[in-house]
């Protein structure tokens, strides 16, 4: 049996600028990604971002708003993830790597290495104006 694996999500927003992880891990190693993760079960989505926000960047976040599903079916090489992305808006904490990726760096534009779907999320959410 096939399991959907469910993903949030997040697009951090500040002074126009988002906020991106270097990945130390496959897939996408060394390229830039949102942070992001797997629902846990039992977990509501805006819960999971913000978890998984904490847990790879260190910072405290809002969630602002939805910005939409992404449910291509190869949009994760490792199985079929759909996942949910929000808007956040840093409220607190100290930004600090984790063992998914050690460079966190805020952006104006996007970078040219971005793995996943995640420059669509980007786009979809209007933060970059030039993007």
């Amino acid at each position: 049996m096939k399991i959907i694996h469910v993903a949030v999500d997040s697009v951090i927003k500040k002074n126009n600028s988002v906020l991106l992880i270097k990945r130390e891990i496959n897939p996408f190693k060394y390229f830039w990604v949102l942070p992001g993760g797997g629902v846990e079960y039992g977990e509501r989505l805006v819960d999971a971002v913000i978890r998984e926000v904490r847990e790879e960047t260190g910072l405290e976040v809002k969630v602002v708003k939805y910005v939409g599903y992404y449910d291509d079916p190869y949009r994760d090489p490792r199985y079929h993830s759909i996942a949910h992305a929000f808007l956040c808006k840093p409220v607190g904490g100290k930004i600090k790597g984790s063992f998914e990726g050690m460079e966190i760096k805020w952006f104006k534009n996007i970078p040219d290495k971005v793995g996943f779907d995640h420059i669509k999320i980007i786009k979809d959410s209007g933060v970059l104006d030039d993007s």
